[in-house]
């Protein structure tokens, strides 16, 4: 009969089955009491004449005689039955578990079950558990507010839908009545199990007092070292009662509280009862019944006496542990928590070096996490409910993070040398065990059938282990024998069992021990589970910010911070198939505490790595040659033997004086720096990744994510660019400080394993672009704005000339004083820095805001150009006739405009060919073998070739910073100028026309006295000279879009322009004149640049004679002096 009960698989059901109704009441009380959760109907105004009568006369609700209160549920009856359905659901599986475990309770009782925590370890921990577990939902359904409010909706609806009420309404209405007062129903309801429940409790008389020691005796007896006995380091851990050693002390003290609250009457009778209860009470405040809903033992225990006779002195004791638990609670869990830091660092440390150890000694390690676990549980649920103290300090641990780190290590260590473990206690099962076990069963007296299958088939399983099943990775699964052993347990338990398993406690022991090594084979997760996951911090998100806040602000913890966000990988743990709908809230919370610790640790670490490469960085401006004027002027006195001048200056010190030192023992900022990045990064060797839900979180791309952010910025911010002013930092300071940068990134690599190399070259590659990943502009913006707007934009008002001699921009000199030097900008060297700060992408970015405005001073060209095209046109016919070319020059207007246009042109073309000049010889420098195929292929495009081919060809080489004939991007840029309004024979006329216009005013530049040539900077003051590279340029792209030869219109140019210019030789009044040799020049100049025209043809048409008296008229002043 005993056999049929099934006690152990009940057991094991409906503690399962508990756990998931417990959660779905907690969640439905939480959904209650959230108003963006709650149901719609409870907070709907019309609703409220309905549920204040449901309220008022549950259970007994009359739904005809008061139909005009409920008239709002009988409009939405449907929608009602619908929304409060899985709510009404829910409330009856409270009652069919209910039902399911009075049944069991009473099964017990009539079985006389005989429960020792000591023997039948699991049998009494499921007993246990299951009246916690029952205890639990009573509790919580008792909690939730709205619980009349959505049965009798449910119900009232369901009536109005079927004409009937649920045929389960009358008791679950009665029941909820009866659970108004939980715990005066529940202690009547288990008056009947009080001897059982008692002596099940009191089996833990030997193992809790045991367990709840203070940390001066845990000291004293070195729990926890395997350095206190090195002798006995390679012996296995075992004892008599393996499963109690790591059983947690919160399930225990639960067990007691719950258990005595509801059996008080064995408080007076029996006085061992008494002491275990009160040892309970003196170790903390409140209990944890599921999530954050959490048990005031004292006041709850304290209101349920007050009401019962006889209980005066049980209540002083309460008063009496609280005050005891007031004086010495929070320090005796301090105390704990202190030295479990010590003895689990102690652990790490040898299970690191010597893994082989977690073998023999894997007991330790779950007996670790066990203890650290419930005092982390402890000071959490306290945390959140700080007694009413002076001094709260005990309850305020900024060192949290450093235990959270050696219970997660020691995590990792089981996970990661898992087949180890196996290995050993495989070879313990079969070796050991299974030969102990067959022995304790032969020397048994009595061994009934069932018993002695089973008994059997444990040594037959155990025996018939090997080593080769671990070496070819077997999966293993011993649930089935636990399972037995359970079933065993419960029929060896019962009253007259035909083999008490009291009175053969070798097999319990016996049977015990192989079950935990059982579970080193094939649960480690689950054990792992059950001693040390702490998923208690995700319903309490503000205790554990708070705990990861107070950890960072202390400089030793910084190490161990990943500890927090590791510690959102156990709340995947901790949902139920009950209870799905939650699922989705824990995975939201998870995430987003990991993310919010992984982003702070990130700011810290990114901080300290930036703040060490700012110093660095200030160290090597000091190195820059602009500093050593001083120095050179104090060592000009010192070889002359004169003292310096005083200024009343403080002498500077000179470059690497930080670096000596008198005491070692002085630390500067520096080496604060050092230490603090140090210590962040440590906490990095925690793990590579987490897995929180479905999400892997790897911690160092968050870092590198910051690092790139900030990166971005300082790199903008060093530029300085001041856009009022239009003051920026020269390309090549801010490129020696980028250098410095980098350099002092890259020694992050030997802090903590990031791939610094791809986040500089992401970085800088993000630069090359107008804005970067976020949004923000770049350098490359920075850059290109200032060289329009403040260099180029002063050029064109000639305050600024173009220097082919140096390949630079000059400043001219003018009564105001600039605000920057033109040559200190545009000089070889900074165009060469420029191209390497921001690349061929961010100097294509220049070119086409270069060319933009190019785009724009050619619309208003064409203007012009149309405004005089009918005396152009004639212009162009009679070109030849002096008289008549006179005569229409009179007519035409617009010509200084128009040259003054292109010479804004030439000079932004100019430009544009110095950045690509650079551009070339910094990518032959960085990337020959690339450069070479591209110049052979721009080298063999011929005239002939088809002109798409040509123009993507001169793209490539012109992106590589090749001079090409035609410029693509100027191509591309007038291609996108036509309209549909305009045909492509006017856009030829305008051109032709252009060309006229131009050549017929070129002698009005004679008349300029800024046209002067300087020989010293091989170009006009007034920048006329870049009108050669505009004419050649601008010329060329219009006739490739218009299809036409650019030969044969520059020779035309050439002619024209011969022609007026020849004439500037009849004028008599030289003064009107005085630059017309500065002017002849530009001829020469547009031949030599362009590709199209050659010497030949400008002899054919202008003399060479002039040309070489104008070289020698503007030369003669020049004196070159040598030696």
């Amino acid at each position: 009969m005993d056999y049929q009960q099934k006690l152990a698989e009940k057991l094991v059901i409906l503690n399962e089955r508990g756990t998931g109704v417990l959660i779905r009441m907690n969640y439905i009380k939480k959904t209650c009491a959230d108003p963006k959760k709650r149901l719609s109907f409870l907070t709907d105004k019309g609703m409220e004449p309905a549920i204040k009568y449901i309220n008022k006369k549950f259970p007994n609700i009359d739904f005809r005689g008061n139909i005009h209160n409920l008239i709002s549920i009988q409009r939405q009856k449907t929608e009602v039955l619908t929304a409060t359905a899985s709510y009404y659901d829910s409330f009856l599986d409270v009652i069919e578990f209910r039902d399911h475990v009075y049944e069991l309770l009473n099964t017990i009782d009539a079985c006389q079950c005989f429960f020792d925590i000591l023997v039948n370890f699991d049998f009494t921990k499921n007993y246990l558990d299951l009246i916690v577990t029952y205890t639990s939902v009573i509790l919580m359904l008792s909690r939730i507010d709205d619980k009349k409010a959505l049965v009798g909706m449910y119900n009232c609806a369901h009536e109005m839908t079927n004409g009937s009420s649920d045929p389960s309404y009358p008791r679950l209405g009665q029941m909820l009545l009866e659970y108004d007062q939980p715990w005066k129903k529940l202690t009547e309801e288990f008056r009947p199990h009080t001897k059982t429940v008692t002596s099940a409790l009191l089996s833990l008389k030997m193992v809790y007092p045991r367990r709840n020691l203070p940390a001066e005796q845990w000291r004293s007896a070195q729990l926890l070292s395997l350095l206190s006995a090195p002798t006995a380091m390679l012996d296995p851990a075992c004892c008599d009662t393996m499963a109690c050693e790591y059983l947690s002390m919160e399930v225990m003290e639960r067990w007691i509280i719950i258990g005595f609250l509801l059996c008080h009457s064995s408080l007076n009778t029996n006085q061992a009862s008494q002491e275990l209860w009160k040892m309970a009470l003196r170790s903390g405040f409140y209990l944890t019944l599921t999530r954050d809903e959490l048990l005031n033992i004292h006041k709850v225990t304290e209101d349920l006496f007050d009401n019962i006779k006889g209980y005066s002195k049980r209540v002083a004791d309460v008063k009496e542990c609280r005050d005891h638990a007031l004086a010495n609670c929070g320090a005796m869990h301090r105390e704990r928590r202190q030295f479990l830091r010590g003895a689990l660092a102690e652990l790490v440390k040898l299970m690191e070096d010597e893994p082989g150890l977690l073998g023999p000694k894997a007991l330790f390690v779950f007996m670790a996490l066990s203890f650290s676990r419930d005092e982390v549980m402890w000071l959490v649920r306290h945390t959140e409910n700080i007694p009413k103290l002076k001094v709260i300090d005990d309850y305020i641990d900024s060192q949290m993070a450093e235990l959270l780190f050696y219970v997660e290590k020691l995590r990792s260590l089981m996970r990661k040398y898992h087949h180890i473990v196996q290995r050993y206690h495989v070879q313990y099962l079969a070796q050991f065990d299974a030969l102990v076990l067959n022995d304790t069963i032969q020397n048994m007296y009595v061994c009934p059938e069932e018993e002695s299958v089973l008994m059997s088939s444990f040594v037959s399983t155990l025996s018939a282990l090997s080593i080769k099943q671990v070496d070819e990775k077997e999966e293993f699964d011993f649930r089935g024998l636990r399972l037995d052993w359970l079933r065993l347990q419960a029929y060896t338990s019962v009253n007259k069992a035909p083999l008490p398993l009291r009175e053969y406690t070798d097999l319990a022991k016996v049977m015990n021990l192989i079950q935990f090594h059982t579970r080193m084979v094939d649960s480690v997760d689950e054990l792992l589970h059950e001693t040390a996951e702490v998923s208690i911090f995700c319903f309490f998100p503000r205790t554990f910010e708070k705990m990861f806040t107070q950890s960072c602000e202390e400089m030793y913890m910084k190490r161990y911070l990943l500890a927090f966000p590791s510690v959102c990988s156990h709340f995947s743990q901790c949902g139920h198939p009950l209870c799905p709908e939650e699922t989705e809230v824990l995975q939201k919370r998870s995430l987003h505490l990991c993310v919010t610790f992984l982003e702070q640790i990130a700011k810290m670490t990114s901080s300290i790595v930036l703040e060490l490469c700012a110093e660095q960085c200030n160290l090597n401006e000091k190195l820059q040659p602009k500093h050593c004027a001083e120095t050179i002027s104090a060592a000009h006195y010192r070889k002359q033997k004169k003292q310096m001048p005083k200024k009343g200056e403080v002498p500077k010190e000179k470059p690497g004086a930080e670096s000596l030192r008198k005491d070692r023992t002085l630390a500067t900022n520096l080496d604060k720096v050092h230490l603090t990045l140090t210590e962040l990064c440590s906490c990095y060797s925690l793990c590579g990744d987490l897995t929180v839900f479905d999400h892997i979180v790897v911690p160092a791309e968050f870092l590198l994510s910051h690092l790139e952010s900030r990166l971005s910025e300082i790199i903008v911010r060093m530029a300085n660019y001041n856009q009022t002013t239009q003051e920026i930092a020269r390309p090549s300071e801010l490129l020696v400080s980028l250098r410095s940068y980098t350099a002092s990134l890259q020694s992050l690599s030997s802090y903590i394993n990031v791939d610094v190399t791809r986040l500089v070259k992401s970085v800088l590659l993000q630069q090359t672009m107008p804005q970067d990943s976020r949004g923000s502009p770049t350098i490359t913006t920075l850059y290109s704005n200032w060289f329009l707007e403040s260099l180029l934009r002063q050029a064109s008002n000639s305050l600024i000339i173009h220097c082919p001699t140096m390949h630079c921009f000059v400043s001219q000199n003018t009564d105001s004083e600039p605000t920057f030097r033109a040559e200190e900008f545009s000089d070889v060297s900074e165009l060469k820095a420029l191209a390497e700060l921001i690349g061929p992408y961010g100097l294509s970015f220049l070119g086409e805001n270069l060319i933009w405005h190019i785009t724009s001073q050619i619309t208003e060209l064409k203007k012009i150009v149309t405004e005089n095209m009918d005396v152009l046109v004639q212009m162009k016919n009679c070109f030849d006739n002096p008289e008549e070319m006179a005569h229409l020059k009179k007519k035409l207007t617009g010509s200084e405009n128009l040259l003054k246009r292109m010479t804004i042109i030439g000079v932004i073309l100019s430009f544009h060919s110095m950045t690509k000049d650079c551009l070339k010889d910094i990518l032959l420098k960085h990337c020959p073998y690339m450069m070479g195929p591209i110049e052979c292929l721009r080298n063999v495009i011929y005239p002939d070739d088809d002109i798409k081919t040509t123009l993507g060809i001169f793209q490539l080489a012109s992106a590589a910073g090749f001079k090409c004939d035609i410029n693509p991007t100027l191509v591309a840029a007038i291609t996108s100028m036509q309209t549909d309004n305009t045909s492509m024979d006017q856009e030829y006329k305008l051109s032709c026309l252009l060309l006229v216009h131009i050549a017929v005013s070129l002698p009005t530049l004679a008349l300029d006295p800024n046209s002067l040539y300087s020989q010293q900077n091989g170009g006009h003051n007034n920048n006329i000279h870049c009108l050669a590279t505009a004419i050649n340029q601008v010329a060329a792209a219009m006739f490739t879009v218009q299809g036409k030869n650019i030969e044969h219109h520059l020779k035309e140019f050439l002619l024209m322009a011969s022609s007026t210019l020849l004439q500037l030789g009849q004028n008599i009044e030289r003064l009107e004149c005085k630059n017309r040799e500065s002017v002849y020049l530009l001829l020469h100049m547009i031949v030599e640049q362009s590709p199209y025209l050659s010497q030949d043809m400008l002899e054919s048409c202008f003399p060479y004679v002039l040309l070489r008296n104008s070289y020698r008229d503007v030369y003669k002043s020049f004196i070159v002096t040598l030696g």
